[in-house]
């Protein structure tokens, strides 16, 4: 017998395949349009003579886009709900990747941040999409789309340049073949687009409008918000800055890719490992704890002996991939309803993006202070332990209420 309870928190059965097949969808499109920019950069300056400065700032761009419009999301998307603002969201990345494609003057940086907002978007709105539709699956769902943008992420970053050629404005094809998956995407959602309009819950039923906290004023919203916020710094500081330390410890520039190549490959079996391990455990303090010992490892290994690096990114690429998840998680597992985890998604990646995009300029900073990496990367590890401490705060089994 189906409960009144059963069948709002959870989609009609014969939607509940066609809604995971799109958020996977959706997940492909989380990072390909950024992480396909890295390889092709220099392209893009030569084509549109852009500065080192002009150059550092598009690439952060988008990470400032996403601490930017996160906060955004959760009020467009109670009036107009979820799945109506998922589907704007396609529509805006689907536009941006074009538009940052195309020969036409201030193009690329227009169409970099509509790129940041859409994706701003998808990383708020999936986890409430997950909390309200699947509230018993919430650690697998995040693992599964977690390792899906991660496969993308590194696909798109190594054929950028076989797909660019030698052509110099090949970079325009490189960037603007992702629209792809983004109308591949678009098409699988639009059965969703009349599943629950604005005011209703799953499967049609009238939404709940209780008031609930914000977690804005919550210490454990903040808890939640400052584990996201290092934890999306670490990573950012060793996408950015990890080829270079390689390179000035005597690693070959193409070898030094591979190593990063190696770094994502490890978080990708650590979204994949991670909901198996939180399934078995009370509450999720463990695995934060683990997530930052994993990481401090990595980087701490790469301080004191580099030589021995490939050992030190698996590490680090196993914590940063479960710590990945557990962050998605805790978006939902710490909130009341989807309505909650919308709120305390966008202000955990608005603090934490914030982050992120000062990250690898901090550590650069450092590095031209010091002269060597000892100091970045001791600093580093401090901000890992910290990140620890809030992981285990936010890992114990309560709510913002």
């Amino acid at each position: 017998m189906i409960t009144s309870a059963q069948r709002t928190d959870a989609p009609p059965r014969q939607r509940a395949g066609l809604l995971v097949v799109g958020i996977l969808l959706i997940a492909t499109n989380l990072r390909a349009a950024l992480t396909s920019v890295g390889p092709v950069l220099d392209h893009v300056r030569a084509d549109l003579g852009l500065t080192a400065t002009a150059a550092g700032v598009l690439t952060a761009l988008p990470l400032l886009a996403f601490a930017g419009f996160s906060p955004v999301a959760p009020p467009i998307a109670r009036r107009l709900g979820l799945e109506r603002t998922v589907g704007l969201a396609l529509a805006v990345l689907a536009a941006g990747i074009v538009l940052r494609s195309l020969p036409v003057v201030g193009a690329i940086w227009a169409g970099t941040v509509a790129i940041g907002a859409a994706i701003a978007f998808f990383n708020v709105l999936l986890p409430s999409l997950v909390k309200r539709d699947f509230p018993d699956r919430v650690a697998q769902l995040s693992g599964s789309y977690s390792a899906t943008q991660s496969i993308v992420a590194a696909i798109a970053s190594g054929v950028a340049v076989p797909i660019a050629g030698e052509s110099p404005a090949g970079w325009r094809i490189a960037l603007g073949c992702w629209v792809g998956l983004t109308v591949i995407a678009a098409a699988f959602w639009l059965p969703q687009l009349r599943a629950n309009p604005p005011g209703r819950g799953p499967g049609g039923s009238p939404a709940e409008t209780a008031a609930h906290r914000s977690p804005w004023r919550s210490a454990l919203g903040w808890q939640v918000t400052l584990f996201m916020g290092l934890q999306s710094l670490v990573f950012y500081a060793m996408i950015a800055w990890l080829p270079t330390i390689e390179q000035d410890h005597g690693v070959a520039a193409a070898t030094a890719g591979w190593h990063l190549f190696v770094y994502l490959i490890a978080a990708v079996v650590a979204n994949v490992a991670a909901p198996q391990i939180m399934r078995r455990l009370p509450d999720q303090r463990l695995v934060g704890l683990l997530c930052a010992v994993l990481i401090l490892i990595g980087v701490g290994g790469l301080l004191r002996a580099p030589g021995a690096s490939v050992l030190w990114l698996v590490c680090a690429g196993l914590g940063a991939g479960m710590s990945l998840v557990l962050c998605l998680s805790l978006f939902s597992l710490r909130a009341v309803d989807h309505r909650q985890a919308a709120a305390l998604s966008g202000m955990a990646q608005s603090i934490g993006y914030l982050l992120a995009a000062c990250g690898p300029v901090l550590i650069g900073a450092l590095r031209d202070a010091s002269g060597a990496w000892t100091l970045p990367l001791s600093v580093m590890c401090a901000l890992i332990a910290v990140m620890g401490g809030f992981a285990f705060l936010s890992g114990r089994t309560r709510v913002v209420g």
